[in-house]
């Protein structure tokens, strides 16, 4: 894994301004905006599993292929969610049963019992999103190769990928929050600045998803095919 270079590749296309200034309006739209970003990530993902050299970003001109492919990630996140939100709710309505039961004295057995259960969600909620923040970048990988939705959602072969090359996945979420922190950084210069900061961490972090899926099939010892075009 190149930690620096997921940082800096961008850069090396003469053409990054205008491309990564396209991406940062684009996520000024709502929805369209954000799902043409997200495939347009995605091909630079096909790009870094390819091995493509250069490693140039995506001209804008397959618009509507960028949102299809965005839809689809924008889904396979929402999918991956749905424990996080089911968590969330029960953590939630306990916690207004637990404001019930203080305001009318508190330190029944009910209580206690929702204190422990509002222990126990956030501390399932915190592994989930551990979880959740391994799988994700394999499974967005795996349907930017195959190129079908069942890929994303196809568990063994996952945990497979991610056991391979298990330290790869970690510095993938290590890079995530050291992007996450840079993307937060067009706050300082000017609320608009935080699109284009944005647009860089996606780009930041489909490279991550391309190194660390080349590097588990080559722990594994499979010959990557080049990725598809279309998909579905």
């Amino acid at each position: 894994m190149d930690f620096g270079l997921a940082f800096s590749y961008p850069f090396q296309d003469q053409d990054w301004l205008k491309k990564l200034g396209i991406a940062g309006l684009l996520l000024i739209i709502p929805l369209v905006g954000g799902f043409a970003v997200l495939g347009w990530g995605l091909e630079i993902t096909r790009r870094v599993i390819r091995h493509d050299t250069p490693l140039l970003l995506p001209e804008w001109n397959e618009f509507g292929k960028y949102i299809v492919d965005g839809l689809y990630i924008y889904l396979i996140s929402i999918i991956y969610s749905i424990p996080i939100i089911i968590f969330s709710s029960i953590i939630g309505g306990g916690g207004g049963l637990l404001g019930q039961n203080q305001g009318s004295g508190g330190g029944d057995p009910i209580s206690i019992v929702v204190w422990i259960l509002l222990v126990c969600g956030s501390c399932l909620i915190f592994l989930y999103l551990i979880l959740f923040s391994l799988v994700i970048p394999a499974a967005i990988a795996n349907f930017a190769v195959k190129g079908n939705l069942g890929a994303a959602f196809a568990f063994g072969e996952l945990f497979g990928i991610i056991k391979s090359a298990f330290g790869a996945y970690i510095i993938v979420l290590l890079g995530g929050i050291v992007a996450g922190f840079l993307s937060t950084l067009g706050l300082i210069a000017c609320i608009i600045g935080v699109v284009f900061t944005a647009a860089y961490y996606y780009l930041i972090m489909a490279h991550f998803y391309g190194q660390a899926y080349n590097q588990a099939q080559s722990a594994m010892g499979v010959s990557n095919p080049p990725a598809p075009m279309a998909n579905i």
